[in-house]
């Protein structure tokens, strides 16, 4: 059974199932989504609990499937919490995770909850994981989206009985905060809990611009990744905004050429394979593109011509003998300022026409 991180505290309400697995790449989200398991389970007499975290191929399956099918000796349920932080459990544990799903169903005494990280295709297809869906709950949690973070954190302000200004002057406050957090949810979430403390609810109006620039520092968390969606999407200020981020925190020039390079290189092979008559779905299937990539390449490759892509191709190719100290007339000498130029020409062929 699949669910959403919208439909969790509903279906708790209704009764607690013995299998949990949440998966996932955002720790706030998946921490806070573990979190109301634990409050439900406990209020329900499941008050023993033990955790244990599989690191390595060593790891003693034997002791969580013994754990888990013996009575507990202080309490008459108990929480049984598996994290596997690589979300690999290897063999052992596929086999060893097959019988615990299997026997979950008849197991009263004992809730099981597992945590994953984020899972690929391939895993979420495996017999183990296959397993713990069909026993039990799966609940994936995805990452707040760029565009939809002001809105999360207006909800989060709302729960704790704040708000922003009404109309343009607070959607200007919402953007503001939602750019001195950018991807880091754990960051926003403290943030929010700090404005609690320094503006009370209902000592005053609604948050100002100026309370939250005072309040909020910037502790955005910059990765190629996100440049990676920020540059497709064709948003130039942000991906300036990404880069300076990426430079101040040290990252390695060469990996912020890779991400840009190969974004540039597997949309030239998905325009290829149009060219040879394969169907867009099939061609970016087989590039192994998914996701929020997915839905950003179809947008963008109606609007990239092949000699844009000829231009960056040569571009990247330029730009990689800058990174390793090669230099290049018509090009800037430091490796940062390359990659800035470079991302902007990426940026702009893939922004929309009024956009350029």
């Amino acid at each position: 059974m699949q669910l959403s991180l919208s439909q969790l505290g509903a279906h708790l309400q209704r009764g607690l199932k013995p299998l949990y697995t949440v998966h996932g790449d955002e720790p706030l989200l998946q921490q806070e989504a573990m979190d109301l398991i634990r409050k439900v389970a406990r209020e329900q007499g499941y008050t023993e609990r033990t955790s244990h975290t599989v690191m390595g191929a060593h790891f003693d399956w034997g002791e969580v499937l013994a754990g888990g099918a013996s009575m507990s000796l202080f309490a008459d349920r108990q929480l049984v919490e598996i994290r596997i932080p690589s979300g690999k459990p290897g063999k052992d544990g596929s086999a060893a995770l097959q019988q615990l799903a299997q026997a979950a169903p008849a197991n009263d005494s004992t809730l099981t909850l597992i945590a994953l990280p984020r899972l690929d295709k391939a895993t979420k297809t495996s017999a183990w994981f296959m397993a713990l869906e069909n026993n039990g709950v799966t609940l994936q949690v995805d990452p707040v989206e760029r565009a939809m973070l002001p809105q999360w954190i207006a909800q989060r302000l709302a729960t704790q009985g704040q708000r922003v200004e009404p109309g343009e002057a607070g959607q200007r406050t919402l953007q503001f905060f939602a750019d001195r957090v950018e991807g880091n949810l754990l960051a926003a979430h403290q943030e929010i809990q700090k404005l609690a403390l320094l503006y009370p609810a209902g000592e005053g109006t609604a948050l100002t611009f100026e309370q939250v620039e005072s309040a909020v520092l910037n502790v955005a968390r910059y990765d190629v990744f996100k440049l990676s969606e920020a540059v497709l999407a064709g948003q130039q200020a942000r991906v300036q905004r990404m880069l300076d981020g990426l430079q101040a925190e040290g990252e390695a020039e060469v990996l912020v050429h890779y991400t840009l390079a190969e974004d540039i290189r597997a949309l030239k092979r998905v325009k290829d394979a149009m060219a040879q008559g394969k169907p867009l779905p099939m061609a970016l299937r087989e590039q192994r593109i998914w996701g929020v990539r997915e839905k950003l390449f179809e947008r963008v490759l109606p609007r990239v011509s092949e000699a844009a892509l000829a231009r960056l191709l040569h571009g990247a190719h330029v730009v990689d003998g800058i990174v390793k100290g090669i230099r290049h007339p018509d090009w800037p000498p430091a490796p940062w300022a390359a990659l800035h130029q470079l991302a902007m020409q990426l940026c702009r062929a893939c922004a929309p026409a009024a956009a350029r």
